[in-house]
């Protein structure tokens, strides 16, 4: 059995669509955490998502758009084995 990687789902442009990517991914059994560049819109899409994504316990960062959020999303990015940023 292959050992299990750490996902991180940067979510940017298309922050719904990021969710939902990253709730797929969590049927893989890898770790996944989403970084979400800013606050997460409001909206039934992403509150669908984020419901799964609780459930699926899935840790969720809203990075606010300064100088410490470039360093804790580059963190985050070493850390992990894969990151999509969608």
């Amino acid at each position: 059995m292959a050992d299990q990687k750490r996902i991180l789902m940067v979510a940017v442009q298309k922050p719904a669509e990021a969710l939902r990517m990253a709730s797929g991914l969590t049927l893989l059994d890898d770790a996944v955490a989403i970084a979400a560049w800013g606050r997460l819109p409001g909206g039934s899409e992403v509150a669908e998502q984020m419901e799964a994504l609780e459930f699926a316990d899935v840790p969720v960062a809203e990075l606010d758009r300064g100088e410490d959020a470039l360093a804790t999303l580059a963190r985050q990015i070493i850390d992990n084995d894969v990151v999509y940023c969608v």
